[in-house]
């Protein structure tokens, strides 16, 4: 079990003892946002990635944050259609 991880692009970290994740770079409780480190943008209020926004016809998409290629997801007959940058 790894004790290293990322939300939206941010590198956060487990606590063993307390069972709760933490940012990496401060050690803030990961608890709520924070920009992605590749466009510098918060997530919309609809939980987009703000560089993407909604795309029509995209079940989930991801900028990838500087960490990994983007990528968009979609059911299509009941598979899902995996598209990477």
């Amino acid at each position: 079990m790894s004790g290293l991880s990322h939300i939206r692009g941010n590198e956060i970290v487990m606590n063993w003892e307390t069972g709760a994740w933490h940012y990496a770079s401060d050690g803030a409780l990961a608890d709520h946002d924070r920009p992605c480190p590749r466009c510098g943008l918060m997530p919309t209020p609809e939980g987009y990635d703000a560089c993407l926004g909604f795309i029509p016809g995209i079940d989930s998409a991801c900028c990838g944050h500087g960490i990994d290629e983007g990528y968009t997801n979609k059911l299509v007959n009941g598979e899902w259609e995996w598209k990477g940058e």
